[in-house]
């Protein structure tokens, strides 16, 4: 699974083949959750509130990137790296 971002300790993935709906994988710790790409809804997992309002800032922000993204491991193409938050 590819990594697409990293900061603050969380770890930002995407899986090719995955299931619908588009969406994004974040690490942090013994944590995991699953994000929602259009929602920014958790649909999976558990990360602590601080780690999970990181990831929905981080994603708000590069939303068009990670629908890019989603497309792009559709076609079996390289997923890019995404700019971690400052």
């Amino acid at each position: 699974m590819p990594e697409i971002a990293r900061f603050y300790g969380l770890i930002i993935k995407m899986f090719y083949r995955d299931h619908l709906p588009p969406h994004f994988h974040v690490e942090y710790g013994e944590f995991e959750g699953i994000f929602d790409i259009k929602t920014m809804e958790m649909l999976e997992g558990e990360l602590p509130a601080r780690a999970k309002l990181l990831a929905i800032e981080w994603a708000i922000l590069h939303r068009k990137e990670l629908e890019e993204n989603w497309e792009r491991r559709n076609k079996g193409e390289t997923i890019k790296r995404i700019d971690p938050l400052p």
